[in-house]
């Protein structure tokens, strides 16, 4: 199963991806996690206090691997052995994976960067077998052709609110644009009846199939005072159990056949 997590910023899809990484791992899959977002906050959502250096940082690595001399630099570089060497261990047989992202502006030519990551996601998403978790900025940047046709689906994690439903509509458009089929979304930070019946209407009146919805609760923002995980905070919480009933329904309409155990 491969996974791909978008929405605005804030809207806890950062949270959403490190808690069905652990679930599924604590189920006793293989995970790889993916942290394509610019912030680089998977590895607290998972539970791992070193986090490792951001790919995109590697940039000894990256020359010799891609090649700049003259301008020419390889779009298919070698990266087969880079989740093995340069991903962190987490719990739960997680494995956690930094981005990084590419810098724009006036800092110049960053193409190789480009393309490292590029066959980097491409590589990870196509010829691994582990059940792949990619938090990603809404933008989607970092997929491209090759590798969405292996994305098994794209999640939109959406707020109660009309802008967070604008981007998962935009999120819908260019994941179709680049070969996703299923596109769901998931509410989140839910206080109200009032609020998930918002949901529920906006995202039928989309097309988006919604998986569920999260709850507001206050001890995520506890959790996330002390730079621990919500699942080892409290694994009982009604994040947790929302959490786990959308897995389940993810799981029915993408069934993972292979167990790492």
């Amino acid at each position: 199963m491969k996974i791909a997590i978008a929405g605005k910023g804030g809207v806890g899809k950062t949270t959403l991806a490190g808690v069905l990484a652990r679930l599924f791992g604590e189920d006793g899959y293989s995970v790889i996690a993916i942290d394509a977002d610019p912030d680089m906050n998977l590895a607290s959502s998972i539970g791992i206090k070193d986090i490792p250096t951001p790919i995109i940082e590697h940039k000894k690595l990256i020359e010799d691997r891609v090649g700049v001399k003259g301008g020419i630099y390889k779009l298919n570089p070698k990266v087969d052995d880079i989740i093995d060497r340069y991903s962190t261990e987490g719990p739960d047989n997680i494995r956690l994976l930094v981005m990084g992202t590419v810098k724009k502006g006036g800092s110049g030519c960053y193409c190789p960067e480009a393309a490292f990551l590029r066959a980097l996601m491409r590589h990870t998403v196509t010829k691994r077998d582990e059940i792949i978790i990619m938090d990603m900025e809404a933008g989607i940047e970092h997929l491209g052709r090759g590798v969405a046709e292996s994305v098994d689906a794209m999640i939109v994690v959406v707020e109660p609110g009309k802008r967070a439903i604008e981007t998962a509509e935009r999120v819908k458009q260019l994941a179709s644009d680049i070969g996703i089929k299923n596109v769901f979304a998931v509410g989140n930070k839910i206080s109200n009846k009032d609020e998930e019946k918002f949901i529920e209407e906006s995202l039928f009146n989309s097309g988006i199939t919604l998986l569920g919805t999260i709850p507001f609760d206050l001890e995520l923002i506890k959790a996330d005072r002390e730079e621990i995980s919500i699942l080892d905070f409290n694994s009982d919480s009604k994040i947790i159990k929302s959490i786990q009933h959308i897995k389940e329904r993810l799981q029915e309409r993408l069934p993972v056949e292979n167990r790492s155990n």
